[in-house]
């Protein structure tokens, strides 16, 4: 095929999987809104749905600010859905032409609706961004992505709002000020006039590494940021708000079995989708998880109905990871009573949100061969932490449940075209420096990045793609190359 046959066909093939991107990313919008009612009847917290949905959008957000704590299940999925329908809305209006890129993005805002994004705080960074680009003349429908991966910023929307300008928030009381919405209003702008003009630049020093380009961008603006409102001004970085919520602790704060049949329900579907639309074959599958992953689009090269499959798979592949780790500490409990462990992390707002962040690229570029030498990475780390603490006979002091590391995973598989390229045991590499400092990352902006683990994975990548080319360590060539 000559290169100008192959733009065509390129062109082609994107203009046909447009309207399958964007129909089924309306379909899990509406998912979420579906889910509602089996959620309240689950939990039976219909009397105080709007109640705790209020909750939601009038509290300070920082990392890991959990909406299954804060409000409940079911206000939690309708919060999801309002913001991928807004999304939705927005495909439609600006007639973007869904990619797997416009994908990617609608999923990381789906991601965060579980903890810090809602539907008050994700528009003004998103209309400042819409602002950037009607001034810049640059076409919002080429752009789309960007104003949606801006979201990431809402946790200082909500702080602005309702505790920055009014002092020390108080659980339950909405007190709203007159300068908390002007300082939003102008925040939001200013990041939408910054963030477009420093993702082209950060995006190109990572050497598309990491899948999650946006997350050293938006986590380098939000040092700076964090800096000079906190720090700076000398005012003090706030707590993540917890409540006492009754329902979500007679659950153990994990709704396991409530998304467990979610999760299944949907990637099963995915499959099924792509199995019927590829012509009831999954042709095609087999060579995509043998591509590294580096800087190749799946849907232009596949098609969009070998990714549906591979969205389903993957995602069945994260499911059962996060499920083992979750019941791996009760069972070693049962065998080996005296055993020392802290306690994890269950099916939380968080943890939902991150099973939804992995799987981001699952049409860009991840699959389950490319992501597990990444994820063994964390494994690896984690059992070293395990064998020299049963050496010292300490408590352990994480697990690979512990919800920061359950989220950074998530993030981390964004670094898999190393694991593709230079193969596995580098993947596992970048996994483990990924997992060692996925901890610290926050405390630089505050918490107040939701793309923290895509920040890691960032930094990860200008560490690991230096070393690498210092030793003369050159990446191989798979069928994508």
């Amino acid at each position: 095929m000559t290169p100008s046959e192959k733009e065509i066909f390129l062109a082609k093939r994107d203009r046909e999987n447009s309207k399958p991107f964007a129909l089924f990313a309306l379909f899990l919008s509406l998912s979420f809104f579906a889910a509602v009612p089996f959620a309240l009847r689950y939990t039976g917290e219909r009397e105080v749905f709007w109640e705790n949905f209020l909750r939601i959008l009038t509290s300070p957000s920082k990392l890991v600010t959990d909406y299954f704590n804060l409000g409940c299940l079911a206000s939690t999925l309708f919060n999801a859905g309002l913001c991928g329908l807004a999304c939705n809305v927005m495909i439609l209006v600006t007639r973007t032409r869904a990619n797997a890129k416009t994908f990617a993005a609608y999923l990381l805002v789906i991601a965060h609706c579980f903890y810090g994004l809602n539907f008050l705080n994700m528009w003004p960074p998103f209309i400042g961004v819409l602002i950037y680009f009607l001034i810049t003349k640059n076409p919002i429908r080429k752009n789309l992505h960007i104003t949606m991966f801006s979201t990431a910023l809402a946790p200082f929307i909500s702080d602005l709002l309702f505790r920055y300008t009014v002092g020390e928030f108080h659980l339950g009381t909405i007190r709203l000020s007159v300068m908390g919405v002007i300082f939003a209003v102008l925040f939001g702008t200013l990041s939408g006039f910054i963030i477009p003009a420093l993702l082209p630049g950060i995006a190109s020093i990572q050497r598309g590494y990491n899948m999650y380009q946006a997350g050293l961008a938006i986590g380098i603006f939000g040092i700076c940021a964090h800096a000079l409102l906190y720090r700076t001004f000398g005012f003090s970085s706030p707590n993540v708000v917890v409540r006492d919520n009754p329902v979500y602790d007679s659950f153990h704060n994990s709704y396991i079995v409530f998304m467990d049949v979610f999760f299944l329900v949907l990637f099963l579907t995915a499959i099924v989708l792509g199995f019927f639309m590829n012509g009831r074959t999954f042709h095609g599958y087999s060579r995509l998880i043998k591509c590294t992953g580096y800087g190749l689009d799946f849907s232009s090269k596949f098609g969009m109905p070998v990714c549906f499959i591979n969205f389903g798979v993957y995602g069945l592949c994260f499911l059962a990871y996060l499920n083992v780790i979750f019941l791996a500490p009760e069972l070693l409990r049962a065998i080996f009573p005296a055993i020392r462990l802290p306690v994890g992390a269950g099916f939380t707002g968080p943890t939902v949100g991150a099973l939804f962040a992995a799987l981001t690229f699952a049409a860009d570029g991840q699959h389950p061969r490319n992501v597990a030498p990444v994820v063994l990475g964390y494994i690896s780390l984690s059992a070293l932490v395990c064998i020299v603490y049963a050496f010292l006979g300490e408590t352990l002091p994480w697990m690979l449940s512990t919800q920061e590391y359950v989220n950074g995973v998530a993030f981390a598989t964004g670094l898999c075209p190393i694991a593709g390229r230079y193969g596995w045991k580098k993947g596992l590499f970048a996994g483990l420096i990924h997992a060692i400092i996925c901890s610290s990352t926050a405390s630089m902006h505050g918490g107040f990045v939701l793309y923290n683990g895509g920040f890691t994975a960032g930094l990860t990548a200008l560490i690991m793609i230096p070393v690498l080319d210092s030793y003369h360590i050159f990446p191989g060539y798979g069928e994508d190359d």
